[in-house]
């Protein structure tokens, strides 16, 4: 009778574990001003230090030049084992003129381009070549203490 019990409520957990996986998650990255929010922001008038006061620091700015401000979120939708899926992407560039004034505000969303995959650049080592014994005993007997120690 209690080993009927006992497996009644595992059944009952493990049921409510698989429930659970199965509901979406959402996360939300990143800040993007709302539209109440540019809305103060006057082209032709306002500076990059009257932006980022006024609705924040920018997420990142222009990589080559300063020339604009970009305020970058997305939201992600997770659900059970699939793999994350990017329900909403916003982007907000300011823009400004070689004197610092805004001359452009915009917003971009998923629906305005297209998903481009970043890759990652590492620079490679030598050390890959090596197999890792020789590596950690390569030095071994070619130790110089008395540059060690300053002598």
């Amino acid at each position: 009778m209690r080993a009927v019990k006992w497996m009644g409520r595992a059944t009952c957990l493990a049921a409510v574990i698989a429930v659970a996986g199965c509901v979406a998650q959402y996360r939300l990255h990143g800040y993007t001003p709302s539209d109440d929010d540019l809305a103060n922001i006057l082209v032709g008038v306002d500076t990059r230090d009257t932006v980022a006061e006024v609705i924040g620091t920018p997420t990142t700015s222009g990589v080559a030049r300063s020339d604009a401000y970009y305020y970058v979120s997305k939201n992600v939708r997770s659900y059970g084992m699939r793999e994350p899926e990017i329900v909403d992407r916003q982007i907000v560039a300011i823009r400004f003129d070689d004197a610092g004034v805004v001359s452009n505000v915009e917003r971009y969303t998923l629906q305005d381009g297209k998903v481009v995959p970043l890759s990652r650049r590492v620079t490679g080592s030598n050390a890959d070549d090596v197999p890792f014994l020789t590596q950690l005993f390569g030095n071994v007997g070619g130790l110089d203490l008395s540059q060690a120690l300053g002598n």
